[in-house]
């Protein structure tokens, strides 16, 4: 496999630009007691330079989330108290209409009915998707014929135990060769971002294996941020790969220069999403 080594430039916002223009996200995330994953995931993506971002949720969570994410707007899902119910799908398709990126799954929780949304979304959905979490976490054995059998390119962002799931081996198995699980991954029919040190982005021709980050992003919300923020990348033009290697790059940076600032311990989510567009100035 080519070894990948070029940061690629951020995608190149022209005068005359509008928010319509700018790239249009719709995340689907959160559930009740979760909504803060939806509304990381939101932030991110307007940091990391899209013009529009609309947070699609379970009904239950939709006023948290619309609190917590001001600059986004909110669309209810139907929801069975908690999480989202199979009907939840065509709802979602019709809010994917026109969009450019769908980011999916952070907070969403492991039920049958969310299962069935996931499933839906990746074999109806026109456009690129940023798959993450309980998204990933309720494809189990099957995530590879549903991947190959989407309509358009997925880009997924497991951690070392969401890929373990994936990819039917133990967590340890994975940590143990970090560049063979992602190449695996990646053989599953998606663009690969396996996280943790030295996150590696693979999509079967093409590796790269990340050099920035420190031990202080192991916090909760972290990957939640770098999942909108690499669907921003991806709805402002970019190829999956390219914007996956530049989102995860810059993640890590922009948690270096949070650390800087303010120490490796007690590092949070928000410290690095405001350091997003910073990182991005390349």
């Amino acid at each position: 496999m080519e070894r990948y080594s070029v940061i690629p430039r951020p995608p190149v916002r022209p005068a005359d630009a509008h928010k319509g223009t700018a790239g249009l996200v719709l995340v689907v995330a959160g559930s009740r007691g979760m909504a803060g994953a939806a509304a990381l995931v939101g932030n991110g993506a307007l940091r990391g330079g899209a013009g529009l971002v609309k947070i699609a949720t379970a009904d239950r969570a939709l006023d948290t989330v619309a609190a917590l994410a001001p600059c986004c707007t909110t669309a209810p899902l139907p929801d069975d108290g908690a999480h989202l119910v199979r009907e939840a799908a065509q709802v979602v398709l019709a809010l994917a209409e026109g969009q450019h990126v769908i980011a999916m799954g952070p907070g969403l929780g492991q039920t049958d009915g969310v299962a069935s949304v996931v499933q839906a979304v990746l074999a109806h959905a026109a456009v690129p998707i940023v798959l993450d979490a309980d998204g990933l976490n309720v494809l189990g054995s099957h995530a590879a014929n549903i991947f190959r059998s989407a309509r358009a390119p997925v880009i997924i962002t497991p951690h070392p135990g969401e890929a373990a799931r994936l990819l039917g081996v133990s967590a340890a198995d994975v940590q143990a060769d970090r560049e063979a699980a992602a190449a695996s991954l990646a053989a599953l029919g998606a663009v690969a971002v396996l996280k943790g040190r030295g996150t590696v982005v693979a999509d079967g021709r093409r590796m790269y294996v990340n050099t920035t980050g420190n031990p202080g992003m192991a916090t909760g919300g972290a990957g939640d941020v770098l999942t909108g923020l690499l669907a921003a990348l991806a709805a402002g033009g970019m190829k999956p790969f390219e914007a996956a290697v530049l989102a995860v790059w810059a993640h890590g940076r922009a948690g270096d220069l949070a650390a800087k600032r303010r120490g490796i311990l007690g590092l949070t989510a928000l410290d690095i999403l405001g350091c997003v567009p910073e990182a991005l100035k390349l």
